[in-house]
Parts: structure tokens; sequence; C-alpha cells
């Protein structure tokens, strides 16, 4: 039997997902209401939480934080199964991960991170993807059933904690892209530019694609033959703050891309591939 601590648009969706697939789930949330909600559905919704996870072999949970999770397991803990499963969807810091690893180990239980990317609707289809990494006897014994949570399953290797990190780079990506997003929608708020023309630009021409091909050229270090020199992205991002300023809309993503390039430019490279302004964070020491 399982248990799942937290209902919030995640935790009921992959709670809809298992019960859809058979599996009878018990659920709790500090919002009574969210888990009683569940009922509709086929779970079985608990007011306290060691009732909840009592005859639990495996007891997933997704809360909002390191602390939130730390405070949850503890209110679980004296009612946990022996040798119950605890599998951790929560985007934690690394040192949280690797911290409740070794403490359940130490109690005589199994704690796993698994974080994804995922947003509700991926958890209600079983699609997207899970990160793991560290025991990889624990990882084969629990894979299968979180291959059916998710529609892949990445294995990022022995390294206890590694899989909350790529979830934090991979959080970090999307955070900058939306945000990249705002000021070119800003830009062309300032141009007069229409949304359906944006729209338009980016059904045909798509930026998205170049992505592989960028991450491998920055992270190859040739910077000495340039598609795009450093001193002509600069002009160009000068350009861009003089229109937005011009149509008195802020930018809030562009200006701290300029003033690194102004600190590589002063460093003599403007002449190089403007990913040039990468190569502190290639650079291993």
């Amino acid at each position: 039997m399982i248990a799942f601590l937290g209902m919030g648009l995640l935790g009921s969706n992959f709670v809809r997902a298992m019960i859809n697939k058979g599996e009878q789930v018990n659920v709790w949330n500090r919002t009574t209401a969210r888990a009683t909600a569940m009922e509709q559905y086929g779970a079985k919704a608990f007011a306290n939480i060691t009732d909840a996870v009592k005859d639990a072999d495996v007891v997933h949970i997704v809360v909002k934080d390191d602390a939130a999770v730390n405070e949850v397991l503890a209110a679980a803990k004296s009612a946990l199964k022996p040798g119950a499963m605890i599998i951790d969807h929560t985007t934690t810091s690394v040192e949280g991960a690797i911290q409740r690893t070794a403490d359940w180990k130490a109690e005589g239980f199994t704690y796993l991170h698994a974080p994804v990317f995922m947003g509700p609707q991926n958890a209600l289809e079983s699609t997207g993807t899970m990160l793991v990494s560290g025991d990889q006897n624990v990882i084969a014994k629990v894979e299968p059933a979180l291959a059916k949570m998710t529609g892949k399953v990445m294995n990022f290797g022995t390294t206890e904690g590694k899989a909350a990190g790529i979830k934090l780079i991979g959080n970090l990506f999307l955070i900058t892209f939306t945000a990249g997003i705002t000021d070119t929608l800003s830009l062309a708020k300032a141009l007069d530019i229409s949304v359906d023309d944006i729209k338009n630009l980016f059904d045909t021409w798509n930026p998205g694609a170049m992505l592989p091909n960028r991450l491998a050229r920055m992270t190859a270090g040739n910077f000495e033959n340039p598609s795009w020199e450093l001193n002509m992205a600069r002009k160009d991002a000068g350009l861009m703050m003089a229109e937005a300023e011009k149509g008195n809309v802020p930018l809030n993503v562009i200006p701290s891309v300029a003033a690194e390039m102004d600190r590589w430019i002063e460093k003599g490279h403007g002449a190089n591939d403007w990913t040039v302004i990468a190569k502190d964070a290639i650079t291993r020491s």
C-alpha cells in the first residue's frame, strides 16, 4: 500500500494517476480538506499523518521545501512501517537531500530523493521526467514503479544529492528562459510590435532548437572563431536597452548581461565569440 503526503497540484494528480492504475493510496495534507477532496477519486484520506502512513510500504512526499519535508516526515516517523521506503519528489537543497538519505538510513528506513520536471497535467498523465541518484541497489528496486509515474526516469549515478542539483539547474534555466521571454515582450511593447507578430516569428524561427549546439560550443571552450563577435552582440544589447528606455519599458535581464559583456570586453575579448562570457562558468579550478 502507498501513502502520499502533500496534496498540492502535483501530489494530488500523482495520486489520481496511481489510483487509475489500480493502486490503493492513503493521502494526507496539512489542510485536511485537500486530502478529503481526493476521496472522490478513490483515495483514502486521513486527518492524522500517522494513520495515513502506518500500513504503507512506500511513502511518497511532495511539499514546499527542506523544512517542510523534515517537519512532515518527523511527524510521520513514529508510525512508519519497519523498513518503509520514503520517496521525496520535493525540490530541495542538495545538502538536505544528502542529509536525509543518511539520517533515515540510520533510522532503518530508505530515503530516495526523486525530484521531477513535471507539471500537474504531466503527473496526471504519467508523462515527464523524474531524476534519481545515489544507491543503485535502491534505485533498481524502485525504478519500475517510478517509471509508471512518469515518462522517463533519469539516473545520474551514485552521487547522493546529484539529482537535487540537476533539478535546481533545470529550474534555473526555466526561470532565466521565462525572464528572457519577459524582456522580449517588453522590447516588443517599446517598439509597438504586437504579441501576434512575436508569435509568428517564433513559429517560424525556433531558437530553442539551437540549445544542444550552443551548449556544445560554449563548453568546448573555443571562442576564437566567432559567429557573433562579443563587440557586436554588446552593440545590439545597447540598441535594445536604448529602445526600451525610449519606450519607458524596463528590461530585467539584458542590462545584467550587458554588464557581463562589458567585463569581458575590458579583458580584451571583444573580437571573440560572444559566448566567451561563459568561460569562467566552464573552467574548473
